[in-house]
Parts: structure tokens; C-alpha cells; sequence
């Protein structure tokens, strides 16, 4: 039994019953392990947590740099860059859930370990809507309020989002870009 096996255990349990209800006990009984001896490898269940939000914040900044840091015009590594976030929320869904939902439950000593690679993610999207507002390609706003309202349309998506749906994640991240970058009014 390994770190990744237990962490990808928890993220499932937490994903079903909640982090509040979640127990180490029954992380211990997913990966067949006495509990004692999952204290072996975290020492909390704090501790398991915030080892999830780092994976997936990790994976995240990642797989959306590749996306950022490329030599396109703003708005369409805007759309690149959305439709590889919605991929991985897809892709890695426990793992999401627990990012997306769970974060709060993080005692205050946690949380300030948690912030940094918070702001880091959130910065690519500020950073690219800036990018975007100086070639001109996007008129000005405010990035950070932008960045946020972007972000919390796209995460809002793993409360209602079905792959059995009629739309796949890849529909839906298109349809989202071009509310964001044509908005709702007409051209007449």
C-alpha cells in the first residue's frame, strides 16, 4: 500500500460521504489496512486532506500552464485553457469534488498552506486575461474578478455535470468560452 493508493481511496470516500463524515476508519477499510497503520502514512486526517487539495491543484497548474505558457492569441488559449480544466474536473472527479467542495473544511493551519497554490492557479487565469487585455484582444476588466467568475462558472459544473449527459465536457467548455468571450448580446 502506497501514499498515491490511500490518497485516491480518500478522495472517493470524501467525494461520497462528505469530509465531515468521512472517518479514518473507513479510508483504513477501502485500502484494507488496519487504521493504525494508515497513521503510518499521514498523520490525520487533516493531513490526507490537504494532500488532496495540493494533487489537484498540482495537476491542475500543470496541465493549464502547458496551455498558458504556448504561443497563441489570449482567446484561444482562453479556450484551450477551459476546456482542459473542465477536462480534468471530468477526468479526475473525486479528485475534483474534494478540491472544489471540501476546501473549507481545512483547519486555519492547513488553510494557510493551501492558499499559496490556490492564488498560483488563480493567477494563470488572471495572468491570461491580462495577457489578452494587452495584446487587445479582450477589452479592459478587471482580471481577478474576471478570473473568479470564470473559474466559478467552470466549477460549478461537477454539481450538475453527467458524461452520460447531452453535452460532453468539451461542448459545454465551448459553450462557456463563447458566453465569455461574445457574451449574450447580438451584434445588432
Amino acid at each position: 500500500m502506497n501514499r498515491e493508493m490511500i490518497l485516491e481511496a480518500s478522495a472517493q470516500i470524501i467525494r461520497q460521504k462528505g469530509y465531515h463524515a468521512a472517518s479514518m476508519q473507513d479510508i483504513a477499510d477501502a485500502v484494507n489496512l488496519q487504521k493504525a497503520s494508515l497513521y503510518h502514512h499521514f498523520s490525520s486526517k487533516q493531513d490526507i486532506l490537504l494532500a488532496l487539495l495540493d494533487q489537484a491543484l498540482d495537476l491542475l497548474i500543470e496541465r493549464v500552464s502547458v496551455v498558458t505558457s504556448g504561443d497563441l492569441p489570449a482567446d484561444e488559449k482562453l479556450c484551450q485553457a477551459m476546456r482542459v480544466y473542465l477536462g480534468c474536473l471530468e477526468e479526475h472527479a473525486a479528485l475534483a469534488s474534494v478540491l472544489l467542495l471540501e476546501h473549507r473544511s481545512l483547519n486555519p493551519e492547513y488553510h494557510d498552506r493551501h492558499i499559496p497554490r490556490r492564488d498560483r492557479f488563480e493567477r494563470l487565469w488572471r495572468d491570461l486575461i491580462q495577457e489578452g487585455m494587452d495584446s487587445g484582444v479582450f477589452h479592459a476588466v478587471d482580471p481577478a474578478m474576471t478570473a473568479r467568475a470564470l473559474l466559478g462558472v467552470m466549477n460549478w459544473t461537477i454539481t450538475w455535470y453527467r458524461p452520460e449527459g447531452r453535452y460532453s465536457s468539451g461542448q459545454i467548455s465551448d459553450n462557456f468560452a463563447s458566453l465569455f468571450l461574445d457574451g449574450l448580446r447580438g451584434s445588432g
